[in-house]
């Protein structure tokens, strides 16, 4: 059983509203589809997403658009909120989608949204089946093959959205003892490494352990209301 980590990045007149809602603005700074229902019958959808974004400008965004039918959103915190909400298929997705109808594939929540308006997924099946989904898909589509391999679900990557020199910058600190403790290396080692300034260093450190660490505990629902504490002896 393989699995396709693939990120998919659609021409401008194939995207969600929303979906240019989050590349034009500031406002989302995450989010996430975590369960899905197509009702083909119907020409309905229904969509569990999870979002860390400023509710008020995503609120009216979401009220513009056409294929919208009802909507339920339920706050966790102050930053971050869940949203129910059936809307009528597009054509637009039906297009991108017809390259799995006939497929032996499951598609593995959570599809990430990033902030250029694309989307990455992780998809298993037989490497044939896998590549012909790639195949399938519409030339429009810019498809980025980010890990091919045998399925594992206790190694899901929670690297996210980070950016290349991100990963990069957290795997040179892991290799020269940034995160070791006690620290065998600093800032300043690490900009060396990286040939760069150690502020950048530092902002690309943070920048990476801040998704990393949101992404953890996003995957399992986790969040500062619902973590039950174990004391533990360091």
């Amino acid at each position: 059983m393989k699995y396709l980590d693939v990120r998919l990045s659609q021409p401008d007149w194939m995207l969600h509203p929303m979906q240019r809602f989050i590349r034009d603005g500031e406002a989302v700074r995450y989010e996430e589809l975590r369960a899905w229902n197509i009702a083909g019958a119907e020409g309905v959808e229904y969509e569990l997403f999870y979002a860390d974004a400023d509710r008020e400008p995503y609120e009216t965004a979401l009220e513009q658009v056409d294929s919208v039918r009802w909507y339920d959103l339920t706050p966790v915190d102050d930053d971050s909120f869940y949203l129910y909400l059936c809307q009528e298929t597009r054509e637009e997705d039906i297009r991108w989608r017809e390259a799995f109808t006939t497929l032996d594939l499951v598609v593995v929540p959570p599809i990430v949204y990033d902030s250029m308006a694309a989307f990455t997924m992780t998809i298993v099946g037989t490497g044939e089946n896998l590549q012909a989904m790639i195949d399938g898909l519409p030339d429009e589509i810019d498809v980025t093959v980010r890990e091919i391999g045998e399925y594992d679900r206790r190694y899901a990557p929670l690297t996210g959205d980070l950016t290349d020199r991100q990963l990069e910058a957290v795997a040179i600190a892991a290799d020269i003892g940034y995160f070791d403790v006690p620290r065998d290396a600093g800032v300043d080692d690490v900009a060396t490494e990286l040939d760069c300034a150690p502020s950048t260093a530092a902002t690309l450190l943070q920048k990476a352990q801040a998704r990393v660490m949101r992404r953890l505990v996003r995957r399992d629902g986790h969040h500062r209301d619902g973590i039950t504490s174990t004391v533990q002896s360091n």
